[in-house]
């Protein structure tokens, strides 16, 4: 089983923080993101808010949970729910193979899982690296969508879509942090 944790010395010096944009929300500031892949797509969320990577684990169902919410994990004495960001984002569902992974996250006190296809790398991006992301016609997507990590490399652009995963797990839909779960 892949378990990686994180080591916290090198997470004390890389810490992100949202900055006003012109509409209202926050966009993300510079610093350490993990990047990991949904369908085709590259996604990133700020490394201080992993606790761990694992190998996925199918978790225990749930019986009444929303689609997304796979279940619940026992992570070393703590019960985990488990969030699959594919079903979450309304992606087809990927098979479950050796790459696919649960990002442990832990914020506000909370510890949740996240099945990702893949995790790619620890990327740091700069202030100019950081485009704010264009005007969606749905709310719910701009509070959780906090911009956009642009690098280039040998005339390649890889262009990485930051996320505020605690914004995206606090949604009504999921109710984690509105049901008093403290992990």
């Amino acid at each position: 089983m892949l378990a990686t944790e994180l080591n916290p010395s090198v997470q004390a010096n890389t810490g992100t923080a949202p900055t006003a944009r012109a509409g209202g929300g926050a966009i993300a500031g510079p610093g350490q993101f993990l990047t990991f892949r949904l369908g085709g797509e590259e996604f990133g969320i700020d490394i201080l808010k992993v606790q761990e990577i694992r190998g996925y684990e199918t978790p225990t169902l749930i019986v009444g949970g929303p689609p997304f919410v796979k279940g619940v994990l026992n992570l070393r004495g703590v019960i985990v729910p488990v969030v699959d960001l594919r079903l979450r984002f309304h992606l087809a569902q990927a098979s479950f193979d050796e790459a696919t992974v649960t990002v442990i996250l832990n914020f506000r006190g909370r510890v949740v899982g996240a099945v990702v296809d893949a995790v790619s790398d620890v990327t740091g991006l700069t202030r100019e690296q950081i485009k704010p992301v264009p005007e969606f016609s749905n709310p719910a997507a701009a509070g959780y969508i906090i911009g956009m990590g642009v690098q280039r490399q040998d005339d390649k652009e890889r262009m990485i879509l930051l996320i505020d995963i605690e914004q995206l797990m606090a949604g009504a839909d999921i109710g984690l942090a509105h049901a008093g779960y403290h992990g």
